[in-house]
């Protein structure tokens, strides 16, 4: 309810206050502002007065006059409200004694209203676009799944404190509430004194999450049922759709390893038998992308990461894309994230790079090995450069060097790992770039990277088919973290930049021509 007054609220609980004070007799018209949601009352407000006391000039009082609605002043508002004007009400100019109202009730029918009024707004107020929350979908809640007001005020009064996060407002947010404030201390402290008082008061019926707002850059606190954080069921079990991806992974391995068929695919089926040419190289890139995996899962076990079952995605380019790996609960923090994220690529890198040293080191155990160009190793930055150090003169501009197949084979398990270490949205460099530098900065890389894939996709088809299996599959946002303030260790920072510039090493061509001249300055 809404008085026509500057401060209508240093008039409550004085209303029949004497004024023996005043010197003057003189009278006020306070008006209530007409809206729809008094139409229902029986009675209607007409005056609200300051009226002289007949009996004694000097003690006044406050009185509301009270009178039925006519009707044809109800058929002239409806007219008013059609037009879209606002009519004034008129003073009954009809004599009759003023009906004192109480104070108290008067100003409990306010605060009623405007109690009623504030839910309404509160209820009524859309979720904005950026929300801190992304990657949780809107759902149609019933009301019994919603906070109810009361818990709201225990949240705000018990949960939260001046300890921890000072509340200075709040708003509505996918069946839960977004509060505003300060905080105080260490994100991560406050968010575990935070958490005890939330499962004291209210077991595991509510999930805390401790962000930063996109809007402005300031920590926010986000309380949602937990039944709205129930991860999605998919139509076809889990372990069928990445048995049917891994198989055909195995057969995209065997073929990439078989170069007689990759001239003409459709000549695969009626040459079966060469597939096994292509074995050794199939487990050893094979070797490569399990061993990546099975670091995944030693630091998910480790910091509490449920993932889910990989699905290895084939491609006929370079054997396999790696595999795609959902997160199926709440990650704690950032530094967890990055824990779970680089410890992949860290040992996929490990492992490859010792297979690619073996291979420069080791002869061919046929004496032959494979016939490369030299030209082949400036694709890659880290490639090119190790075989230059390694090889020497030997490698030269032009000239067809022999060399262990051993070094095709991990330089793909390389190129594997590298693809995945990009920043880009749920990939392993995507995961990594938010731990190290949050969301706000994730997204800026996620958009960098794909617009340079797409760029290098019109010269690239590997590039081609990785940036649409990023934009349609792995494009995020990444789910929100149950505190994403606080900066992981520096250890763990050093880990994770050390993954994206070998991811950068490994993609990067080597841009220096294989001369003698070069070996020299070098």
């Amino acid at each position: 309810m809404n008085l026509s007054l500057a401060a209508p609220s240093a008039f409550r609980g004085n209303l029949l206050v004497p004024l023996s004070r005043c010197t003057s007799c003189f009278e006020f018209d306070l008006r209530f502002h007409h809206f729809d949601g008094f139409r229902h009352s029986r009675r209607r407000w007409s005056s609200f007065k300051l009226i002289r006391n007949t009996r004694s000039s000097r003690r006044r009082g406050i009185a509301c006059s009270v009178t039925e609605p006519h009707n044809d002043s109800d058929e002239k508002e409806k007219e008013a409200d059609k037009n879209g004007e606002t009519q004034p009400l008129e003073d009954s100019s009809e004599p009759s004694i003023p009906l004192p109202v109480d104070a108290e009730q008067l100003n409990k029918f306010s605060d009623e209203n405007k109690d009623q009024n504030d839910v309404q707004n509160m209820d009524s107020q859309e979720v904005a676009s950026g929300s801190p929350l992304p990657g949780v979908k809107p759902q149609q809640l019933d009301e019994a799944i919603k906070i109810p007001k009361e818990a709201i005020e225990i949240l705000k009064n018990q949960v939260f404190g001046f300890d921890t996060f000072f509340v200075t407002s709040q708003d509505p947010y996918e069946g839960g509430v977004l509060f505003k404030g300060n905080l105080r201390g260490q994100a991560a402290e406050s968010y575990d004194k935070i958490s005890k008082r939330l499962k004291d008061k209210f077991g595991d019926e509510y999930k805390l999450f401790l962000l930063i707002n996109p809007e402005d850059d300031k920590p926010v606190a986000v309380v949602v049922p937990r039944i709205t954080l129930q991860p999605e069921t998919t139509a076809v079990p889990e372990w069928f759709a990445a048995g049917a991806f891994g198989l055909i992974t195995v057969f995209t391995l065997l073929l990439r390893n078989v170069p007689a068929l990759q001239s003409n695919l459709l000549s695969t089926f009626d040459n079966l038998n060469l597939l096994k040419d292509g074995l050794p190289g199939a487990l050893v890139t094979a070797l490569i992308l399990g061993i990546h995996e099975l670091g995944h899962f030693l630091a998910a076990k480790n910091t509490g990461v449920k993932l889910g079952v990989p699905y290895f995605v084939p491609s006929w380019q370079i054997g396999s894309f790696g595999a795609i790996t959902r997160i199926r609960n709440i990650v704690s923090n950032r530094e967890d994230l990055l824990k779970v994220a680089a410890a992949g690529p860290i040992a996929g890198y490990s492992l490859g790079l010792l297979l690619l040293l073996l291979g420069f080191v080791l002869p061919p155990s046929d004496g032959i090995g494979v016939v490369v160009d030299a030209s082949v190793f400036h694709e890659s930055f880290l490639a090119g450069g190790i075989a230059k150090l390694l090889l020497g003169n030997v490698l030269k501009e032009g000239t067809a060097i022999s060399i262990n197949p051993l070094v095709i084979w991990a330089w793909a398990g390389l190129l594997i790992n590298a693809i995945n270490s990009i920043p880009a949205g749920e990939l392993d460099g995507g995961r990594i770039s938010f731990a190290l530098w949050g969301r706000k900065a994730s997204l800026r890389f996620t958009g960098v990277s794909i617009a340079l894939l797409g760029l290098s996709s019109l010269l690239n088809d590997v590039a081609f088919y990785w940036v649409v299996l990023i934009f349609f599959l792995q494009r995020g946002p990444i789910a929100p973290l149950s505190e994403e303030i606080t900066d992981p260790g520096e250890k763990y920072v050093a880990i994770g930049v050390t993954v994206l510039l070998l991811g950068l090493l490994v993609c990067l061509p080597y841009p220096f021509p294989f001369t003698e001249e070069t070996l020299t300055n070098f």
